[in-house]
């Protein structure tokens, strides 16, 4: 079964090659025309953290936004006024889940291997106490109404229950198998938490510290967000491309809506009443309007996008990439111009540079915040930029243009990148796509015999 939030041998092999082959159809799908959604959600920028982000959360109090970076053990604090990474923290190994704790103005973030949480000022951003768990504790949420976080640790099946007053575990919980996500809900004073192995939802009260209802959902639940507006738990089902929406009331379910592949992080956006959901294996975002349940925008983000939190300060989205080692931040508004300050270039959009001189015509057909209409079966939208370097009288008409001279005549031949691709770059595609298609089949029948051995062992 494949594991979506703990990188390995097998897993790394297999998404570089899987990325490369998204590269070169990047290509060939440039000559299709892209119209943007009237619902526009926009990239504003990308940053760049440390290795392998995972876990995010906004900090209300400082306006910061707090990354977990997996192989450094490190957390990335984000300024969310000047979108640049202000200062980064030593945490325990593996860092995963991260939780903001408005009530001690503190983040709670798990190291997976050391098998502790961190505990961290937002004051002087350094860690301030460190609370003992289990080897595989991940995700974890804050409850502000007992003052407590709930951690989940997924090797022993088990949600640990941390006072916040003493950074002592007041409480164990059994739940299902594999529990990969949690999230409170602040309507019942209860904790849901997402069981991937058994396709179920453990419903906690925080009252009594014990499991009052255990709900069937999607196949592969990865992600947990709760809706105050509705009164709802949207839940990513990782292996059926789906959201489930649940009632909290009832615990029955009230929608299921068709996402991207691999849907995993989801955050609610309480400004706009939306849902945001992290389709990991196809590098973007679906918006789901929580009034009618369905999706009203689809968002290019970068190569694997994988935790989503909302920033209510700002109104916008920020979703970590593992792979780009960047977070990428999205408005939630319908018309924002995107951001040319940005510290990195998201990754995903392949970019072909060239030279031109005074006076030369350029042509930027599309960025990668470009924002496509949801379509009921998904398709690769992202286009790559090309990307000129030019003098200050250089025109921004989109046409590239290639100089060509003959004895004293110059000619100049224009080609509309809209139109389609030469034929040489489909040659050259081409030939590509076939050598990374052969090497993609060998690092994935390598993989496979890998886990065979691993299964064997």
């Amino acid at each position: 079964m494949r594991d979506f939030t703990r990188p390995g041998i097998a897993n790394a092999r297999l998404r570089l090659s899987t990325a490369a082959l998204f590269l070169l159809g990047s290509l060939v799908l440039a000559s299709v025309p892209l119209v943007p959604s009237a619902h526009a959600q926009t990239v504003v920028t990308t940053i760049g953290v440390g290795h392998y982000p995972l876990g995010i959360a906004y900090d209300s109090g400082n306006g910061e936004v707090y990354v977990a970076n997996y192989y450094d053990a490190t957390v990335s604090v984000i300024s969310d006024v000047s979108n640049i990474v202000v200062t980064t923290i030593g945490t325990g190994y593996d860092p995963t889940g991260v939780a903001y704790d408005s009530g001690k103005g503190e983040v709670f973030v798990t190291n997976e291997a050391s098998g502790t949480v961190s505990v961290i000022s937002d004051a002087t951003n350094t860690v301030v106490a460190n609370v003992s768990l289990e080897f595989g504790a991940d995700p974890i949420a804050y409850d502000p109404l007992k003052g407590e976080v709930f951690v989940a640790n997924e090797v022993f099946n088990t949600v640990s229950v941390i006072s916040d007053a003493t950074n002592n575990v007041v409480a164990n919980v059994s739940v299902g198998r594999n529990p990969v996500a949690v999230a409170y809900d602040s309507g019942k004073g209860e904790v849901f938490v997402a069981n991937e192995n058994d396709g179920t939802l453990s419903v906690i009260s925080d009252a009594n510290n014990t499991v009052v209802a255990t709900v069937n959902v999607g196949y592969g639940p990865l992600g947990i967000a709760y809706d105050p507006s509705n009164g709802e738990v949207f839940v990513t089902n990782g292996f059926d491309n789906t959201v489930s929406a649940f009632s909290d009331t009832t615990y029955a379910r009230v929608a299921t809506v068709n996402v991207g592949y691999g849907p995993i992080g989801v955050a609610y956006d309480s400004g706009k009443g939306e849902v945001f959901v992290a389709n990991e294996d196809y590098s973007t975002i679906s918006v789901v309007s929580d009034t009618n349940n369905t999706v009203v925008a689809t968002v290019n983000v970068g190569t694997y996008p994988n935790s989503v939190t909302y920033d209510s300060g700002k109104g916008e989205v920020f979703v970590t990439d593992e792979v780009a080692n960047a977070v990428t931040v999205i408005s939630d508004a319908a018309s924002v111009a995107t951001s040319t300050t940005s510290t990195t270039s998201t990754a995903s959009t392949p970019t072909m540079a060239t030279t031109s001189s005074a006076s030369e015509s350029t042509t930027p057909t599309t960025t990668s915040s470009h924002t496509t209409a949801y379509t009921a079966t998904p398709t690769i939208t992202s286009t790559p930029t090309m990307a000129t370097t030019s003098s200050a009288s250089e025109s921004t008409t989109p046409i590239t243009t290639v100089t060509t001279t003959a004895a004293s005549t110059t000619s100049t031949a224009s080609a509309t990148p809209s139109g389609g691709v030469s034929a040489v770059l489909l040659y050259c595609v081409a030939g590509g796509l076939v050598i990374v298609v052969v090497f993609a089949r060998i690092l994935i029948g390598r993989s496979r015999r890998q886990e065979g051995q691993n299964e064997d062992s």
